[in-house]
This record gives C-alpha cells, sequence and structure tokens, in this order.
C-alpha cells in the first residue's frame, strides 16, 4: 500500500523504518528497507509498506507540522515565482488569485487556453482555473472587458491576491 503525500515541498533525506517483527533488527532486510527509502525519494511518496509472510515493513518520510519539511533539509529545488512589477499589482484593471494554488490556462492537457491576450471577455466568463488542495476551481471574469496582460504561466504555483492578468 503507497500514500501520495498532499505537500509539494519535495523529497526529504530523513526517513524511518517501522517493523512489526519483535525481533529487535532480526530477520530485517536492510537492503530493502534502503530500497524502499530510495523509492520515496524517486517517486514523491510519503510513504510505503509492504507485508511479506510474517514481517511487515513501513518506511516514512518525516514532515513536520503542516507537511513542511524542517529547515535543515530544504535545498533550492526550483526558482523563486516571478514577482509581478509594482504597476500591474497597483492596476485597476488587475484581476487577482482568490486562492493559492496551481493555475492553469486550458480545461485539459493540450487544450486550447480559456483566454489570450487581446480578448474581449463578458463578466462570468472563465478566465482560468486553480487548482487548490486536489479541487479545481474556475476562476471568473469579474468584469468585462479587452485581456491586456496575462502575468502567469499554465501550471505555475500562484498566492492569494498576486495578480494573475490584466482587463481593460
Amino acid at each position: 500500500m503507497a500514500k501520495n503525500s498532499p505537500s509539494k515541498s519535495g523529497p526529504s533525506k530523513t526517513g524511518s523504518a517501522k517493523s512489526d517483527s519483535s525481533k529487535s533488527g532480526e530477520g530485517l532486510d536492510h537492503k530493502l528497507i534502503r530500497e524502499l527509502a530510495e523509492l520515496l525519494t524517486e517517486t514523491g511518496l510519503s510513504e510505503i509498506e509492504i507485508e511479506k509472510a510474517d514481517m511487515r515493513i513501513r518506511v516514512a518520510r518525516n514532515f513536520t507540522a503542516g507537511g513542511q519539511l524542517p529547515v535543515a533539509n530544504l535545498a533550492p529545488a526550483v526558482a523563486p515565482a516571478k514577482v509581478a512589477p509594482t504597476e500591474e499589482v497597483a492596476h485597476p484593471g488587475a484581476v487577482p488569485s482568490p486562492m493559492v494554488g496551481t493555475v492553469y490556462l486550458s480545461p485539459e492537457p493540450g487544450a486550447d487556453p480559456f483566454i489570450k491576450v487581446g480578448q474581449q471577455v463578458s463578466e462570468g466568463q472563465t478566465l482560468m482555473i486553480v487548482e487548490a488542495m486536489k479541487t479545481m476551481n474556475h476562476i471568473a471574469a469579474p468584469r468585462s472587458g479587452k485581456i491586456t496582460s496575462i502575468l502567469i504561466e499554465d501550471q505555475q504555483p500562484v498566492e492569494f491576491g498576486e495578480p494573475l492578468l490584466i482587463i481593460e
């Protein structure tokens, strides 16, 4: 049985292995435990458990409260998100993200995007999707107008209040 981690914080270098075997260390396959730990890192899983005959082995990555890795284990895995220029943040036509999540500009991979620069949109029209906690939230146009700038890229993480696009 394997469980996916809801955290996007990346693989941890630390882990724990537990066995239901009543013998302290006897009969444990240390090579198997190492292989399972490597599998966690490669796949991004938070834990994996296997059962063979009379032995059950569970290997899990350690996460602190909130699903974050301890500071000592953090490594810069991705470049920091682009910071929108000040004039776009203060622009009266800026449409801010209503939540933290991942932006999708099209309804499904490979499909045409919901909007393009220069396109006229009407109030209530779907502009994009922000995925938060495995829920796809359609972001509707707050007003009618012309898309003059799209400030984010497809599949980019966004913060609450971060400007997504400008409608004039």
